[in-house]
């Protein structure tokens, strides 16, 4: 246990909120307006974690906040006051997550033990809208690059890997038979490996489902390296995204091929990181499961 004074926390705290509010600034003006946008929301859709949720600051299992009896912390779930100050509450934390603390360790653990497969191409986005019309594709407002019979053909020459069962199970019925593997939830500690980009995306799933014990900072780092590859998901997408800004990455030529991998690369080792900062703070959790 190491203490934070007063001046420190509440520091960090306020630069937390700064740098959140920095990050979010364009969705929280779209919701003010009733608007939407398909690469920058995403995380706030496909995961339903609101920006207040990531503007909150902890600091993490093991830090004391010297002064914070009467601060908002006090009031927080699995927090507790010891005298003047207040701490994460780590007996309390496990009592109600440790099947999440557990399955969350194994399924890091595993991804990190696997080499990272590259070049699955971001061809989950191609199969999520294999053989549909115009239509029915997800993202209506979005032309598809190569229109439908162009899309089509891309995935029916190139071959299908995706690992990952969030974004298999968004496969089109005629595009799942094409893919390499299966991945559904059950298998998901069996196939999940750290090249796939939304494994990568992840990790701020993870970081935020094991609030308050994991540090914001990390949550923080977590959240943008997720905004970072999705913007190379919808980049290598079928979907038109140049008036939105972004210039595709045209995977199925040889130049896109390049460029996607040499992303996909950069990617997975800034998750590689991330996944050794969040199996450190479950490590240093190990000896309160025991008691």
């Amino acid at each position: 246990m190491r203490t934070l004074d007063r001046e420190s926390w509440q520091t960090a705290q306020t630069a937390h909120a700064a740098r959140v509010d920095a990050l979010t600034e364009g969705h929280r003006q779209r919701q003010h307006r009733h608007e939407a946008h398909p690469v920058e929301d995403f995380l706030f859709t496909y995961y339903p974690y609101p920006v207040s949720r990531l503007r909150r600051w902890h600091p993490g299992a093991g830090v004391r906040l010297a002064g914070a009896a009467t601060a908002a912390q006090a009031g927080w779930r699995h927090y507790r006051v010891v005298g003047d100050d207040a701490e994460v509450d780590v007996a309390a934390f496990l009592q109600d997550r440790l099947s999440t603390v557990r399955f969350v360790s194994e399924l890091l653990t595993r991804t990190a033990e696997r080499p990272a497969q590259l070049g699955c191409l971001g061809l989950h986005e191609w199969a999520m809208v294999y053989r549909q019309s115009p239509e029915q594709v997800r993202h209506t407002a979005l032309p598809l690059r190569l229109g439908s019979a162009g899309t089509d053909a891309v995935v029916e020459t190139h071959a299908l890997r995706c690992t990952h069962a969030d974004a298999f199970r968004f496969f089109t019925e005629p595009a799942r038979p094409r893919n390499a593997v299966q991945p559904t939830r059950e298998r998901q500690v069996e196939l999940e490996q750290p090249g796939c980009l939304h494994a990568t995306m992840d990790l701020y799933k993870w970081a935020v489902k094991l609030a308050p014990v994991v540090p914001s900072e990390l949550t923080a780092d977590c959240f943008e390296l997720a905004r970072d590859v999705r913007s190379l998901d919808m980049r290598a997408s079928p979907y038109d995204v140049r008036a939105l800004g972004y210039p595709p990455v045209c995977i199925e030529t040889p130049e896109g091929k390049a460029v996607y991998v040499a992303e996909q690369r950069e990617y997975a080792a800034r998750g590689a990181a991330l996944r050794a900062r969040l199996l450190a703070v479950l490590t240093a959790l190990e000896p309160a499961q025991r008691q």
